[in-house]
């Protein structure tokens, strides 16, 4: 995890969710769960982000948002879907405005799964980010 001395900067955006997983989104920078333990920084500049993390399922209205938040972010750039709407559209799924999950707007590197999503999953998840970001590092790095 040596990208992680770098302090990847997060970038959290609520697509349409019902708020049970931001509130566990928010739990996870708590002294209880201490996200910032691995060096991640939550920043409002996508400009500035590494990783995204989007809950909630994209409808009609946040797809140009979406999509806009993820092609101001610089390469390389990581997506983590976090919660059952994030990742496939869970229970809003068959509702006549929604999409569905993250990736039927842009790519998704880690889905975490739940209804809400555990902070601990939501931790382990944006590891794994970590990792994946790490790897698209090696790769922009081997391609110059």
């Amino acid at each position: 995890m040596s990208y992680a001395k770098r302090s990847p900067w997060l970038l959290h955006y609520d697509a349409s969710s019902c708020n049970g997983c931001d509130i566990e989104v928010l739990a996870c920078l708590t002294p209880v769960y201490d996200v910032e333990r691995f060096g991640i920084i939550n920043t409002g500049d996508p400009k500035q982000a590494d990783i995204l993390l989007i809950t909630g399922a994209v409808n009609d209205q946040n797809k140009e948002v979406v999509k806009q938040l993820y092609e101001q972010m610089p390469e390389p750039k990581v997506v983590v879907a976090v919660g059952i709407c994030a990742c496939s559209g869970g229970i809003f799924r068959d509702c006549y405005n929604i999409l569905g999950g993250v990736d039927t707007v842009i790519p998704v590197d880690v889905y975490v799964p739940g209804c809400a999503a555990r902070p601990e999953s939501i931790i382990d998840g944006v590891v794994k980010g970590l990792g994946v970001l790490e790897e698209k590092q090696r790769k922009m790095e081997a391609e110059r």
